[in-house]
């Protein structure tokens, strides 16, 4: 069998129980990477790529290898899970190295901390005076956990005795020319309120914006292809338009929310006769 076709071969296996062992393994691997994780990682890249290229080491023996790198990690993971001391041994414990504004020098050097390192860490954190920090935990993947003194600590509205609106996350309605209109309507909004935000901007087709995103109060952000054709002021007709349209979608929206039937036959109503004003005025307000 010609070399490079043993290779691919090779490779493929490789890969493929690569990607197995890396669903398995899951998420902790990148997100609390311990030296002891670092070290798996480098060794099981190191067999795989051996694997793939060296035709001394056989397939067989390769796979049982990368297996064996692989299910030890789950297999201690999982004891872990059940035994704290366990655990302990083989991550290790975090570390106080800073209490009540304090450096603890033997915690230090058990851990093999230099005064710079951890200088370093707590600037990461955005602390440059020791005195500032209540505690500070070396963690057991090497970051520093930082809590700063009450009066360093910045002024919440929770602090103040404010109450604030709660706030969903940014939504996206259009993007690159197109409308989500799943988005569009989990909100509540209609395709001509959106029109008629746009408008207001001076986007006057959804072909031209290349992303629209309202947030929680319904304001409603546009970036358009080309920002030269985004118009600073909105003709008074083109407003009219936007503004009538505005309307009609808040009737259509009152009608679907009221429980009271005699309001919702007519908030419809009004919403039909709106859009009939619309159809008939709108070539004359572009």
């Amino acid at each position: 069998m010609p070399e490079l076709v043993v290779i691919l071969i090779r490779s493929v296996w490789a890969f493929l129980l690569l990607l197995l062992m890396t669903r398995i393994m899951g998420k902790k691997q990148l997100s609390q990477l311990t030296f002891f994780d670092y070290c798996v990682g480098i060794t099981i890249g190191s067999i795989a790529a051996t694997m793939s290229v060296d035709q001394n080491v056989k397939i067989a023996n390769g796979l049982i290898s990368l297996l064996i790198w692989g299910l030890f990690p789950i297999l201690l993971a999982v004891i872990g899970l059940k035994s704290r001391s366990f655990l302990h041994i083989t991550d290790g414990k975090p570390a106080i190295v800073i209490k009540n504004g304090e450096i603890l020098e033997n915690s230090m050097k058990k851990n093999q901390l230099a005064i710079d390192e951890l200088m370093m860490l707590l600037r990461e954190k955005s602390v440059f005076k020791v005195a500032d920090v209540e505690m500070a935990v070396l963690e057991t993947n090497g970051e520093l956990s930082v809590m700063k003194k009450t009066e360093q600590e910045p002024i919440t509205p929770f602090m103040l005795g404010m109450k604030l609106e709660k706030e969903h996350a940014p939504t996206l309605l259009v993007a690159d020319g197109h409308v989500l209109s799943k988005n569009l309507h989990t909100l509540g909004y209609t395709e001509e309120w959106l029109m008629g935000e746009m408008e207001k901007q001076g986007a006057f087709r959804i072909e031209d914006v290349f992303l629209a995103q309202v947030d929680s109060t319904g304001s409603l952000f546009i970036d358009m292809y080309k920002e030269q054709s985004k118009q600073n002021t909105v003709r008074s007709k083109p407003l009219l338009a936007a503004n009538l349209k505005k309307l009609q979608a808040e009737l259509e929206s009152y009608a679907i929310e009221t429980q009271n039937q005699e309001a919702k036959e007519m908030y419809a109503q009004q919403a039909s006769k709106l859009q009939q004003v619309i159809d008939q005025t709108l070539p004359y307000l572009k």
